[in-house]
């Protein structure tokens, strides 16, 4: 089972949502480490500096230090920041190297407080490290300060120590609570994105009640108000199958009362000409009644094929395509039309008006498809043309499709009938010149349209009358000799199977 929209979304969008929120995230730890340190680091350095500018050269060359300024320092060392401070005097060579305390080069604070790994310089500029103090971690500072009077100069460097254990509490508290943040943020946007899909998909089930309570026979097109511009083409979609369902349905309808109608009148002469039949008693005019009930059940039983032939190119089911010789076929169906041709004393011949030497007329479609094309357009040729009528077939090319035309020459269509001969039992004004159900071009065109191509009619040749006679003119794509070779494999391909 396929998961919901809603669930597709977040599967697909929350571990980016994630990843992101994970990124930002990173970005948002390092500079809250950097702001928190800078800020303890500031503190640090500044009570460096104050503490160096508390010192004084005296007269008699000695160092002293501000009682108030390093008894706050004293007093810090106590609290809970645990503060702790060196003052050395440098060497007054130059020599990057502390005096020994026990020489009287230690001022004061904590003696055993760690170096800094490099020397701080003359300028003043902090040298920032880190170092563990008496199993502790602690964050240091160390800044150098030369201190005058008169020509006498000395070098102090000042060292100020804090534990590193509060300003560390302090970060992870704060990461804890941006954390707290992110996963609370991720969450919202998780009920964000599950209630705006769960409001979008709200037009959406009420199409899908309106659905559930429509009745089987309801073909009327979908509402589209309301619905998201993304399931709008589903809905158009949908309303177009709908009618041409309906469609269908109406042609289908249509097709069963023409059908009945057109079979109810033959069975009723059929039945009147039985009884008269029975009751006659001149053997001769009985075996005439006979003989028109004979004929009568010959035109129904064509009249019952036609109408199953057209119910079949009406299905519109998948049909078994081959490659095959369009020229063949046609000279085939002729040849098949050529003694009901010659009962009514009609000239049926077929022309090959392609170039000499063009060889087979090579098409993709279903034989018994274009067999019943070709002999519903000459059957229906032969039919309403005169006697004695001429009659071509033939085949030709045009472009990428090749045309085969039943030519005649006999009473013709007008042109603006043309179309509607095509529809069922439509005999285009000829049914006052002979019978005929009308339905052999509409067999043929569905046949046709089976197969990727149509039927067109145009004019025919001359008359005896002076008029035109009809051509009707099937059209089929024609097929290249690579596109030949290609279908031929996968047909032999199928047949190993």
């Amino acid at each position: 089972m396929r998961p919901g929209i809603r669930t597709l979304l977040i599967l697909l969008l929350a571990p980016v949502v994630l990843v992101l929120l994970v990124i930002d995230s990173g970005n948002d730890y390092r500079t809250l480490s950097h702001t928190t340190n800078a800020a303890y680091d500031t503190v640090l350095v500044e009570s460096a500096r104050l503490l160096s500018s508390s010192l004084l050269l005296t007269a008699d060359g000695q160092i002293q230090i501000a009682q108030p300024i390093y008894s706050q320092f004293l007093i810090r060392s106590e609290t809970r920041l645990h503060r702790y401070f060196r003052i050395y005097e440098l060497d007054p060579a130059g020599l990057d190297t502390y005096w020994l305390s026990q020489q009287g080069r230690f001022l004061a604070g904590n003696a055993d407080l760690p170096h800094p790994p490099v020397w701080p310089s003359d300028q003043g500029v902090p040298i920032f490290y880190d170092a563990v103090y008496h199993g502790q971690p602690v964050r240091a500072v160390a800044v150098q300060r030369t201190v005058r009077h008169g020509l006498t100069s000395r070098r102090v460097m000042v060292t100020v120590a804090e534990s590193a254990i509060w300003r560390s509490g302090v970060e992870t508290h704060a990461q804890g609570q941006e954390f707290a943040r992110d996963i609370l943020t991720l969450l919202v946007e998780v009920l964000l994105l599950w209630f705006g899909v769960q409001w979008a998909l709200r037009s959406l089930r009420r199409l899908s009640r309106e659905v559930d309570a429509r009745s089987p026979d309801d073909l009327t097109p979908l509402d589209r108000k309301g619905v998201p511009s993304e399931v709008t083409p589903l809905v158009n979609a949908i309303n177009q199958h709908l009618e041409r369902h309906r469609q269908f349905l109406n042609e289908r309808s249509q097709f069963l009362a023409d059908a009945s109608h057109q079979l109810r009148t033959p069975l009723a002469i059929i039945s009147t000409q039985a009884q008269y039949a029975l009751r006659e008693r001149d053997p001769a005019l009985a075996r005439e009644a006979l003989e028109a009930i004979v004929e009568q059940l010959g035109r129904s039983r064509r009249l019952t094929e036609q109408l199953l032939s057209l119910a079949h190119a009406s299905q519109g089911e998948d049909i078994k395509h081959e490659v095959l010789d369009l020229a063949e076929i046609a000279r085939n169906a002729v040849m098949q039309y050529l003694p009901l041709a010659h009962e009514k004393q009609q000239d049926l011949g077929w022309v090959d008006a392609r170039a000499p030497g063009s060889g087979a007329a090579w098409v993709f479609a279903g034989e018994v498809e274009l067999h019943e094309t070709f002999s519903n357009l000459i059957h229906n040729a032969i039919h309403y043309a005169s006697d004695r009528a001429n009659i071509t077939v033939s085949i030709a090319e045009a472009g990428d499709r090749y045309e085969v035309a039943v030519t005649d020459n006999g009473p013709g269509i007008a042109p603006n009938q043309r179309e509607k001969v095509f529809e069922r039992f439509e005999r285009g004004g000829r049914s006052s010149i002979t019978g005929g159900s009308g339905l052999g071009l509409s067999i043929a065109r569905a046949y046709a349209r089976r197969n990727q191509g149509d039927i067109d009619l145009r004019d025919g040749d001359v008359n005896e009358n002076g008029g035109r006679g009809l051509k009707a003119v099937l059209w089929l794509p024609r097929m290249s000799g690579g596109s030949v070779s290609q279908k031929t494999e996968n047909f032999q391909r199928k047949d190993s199977f």
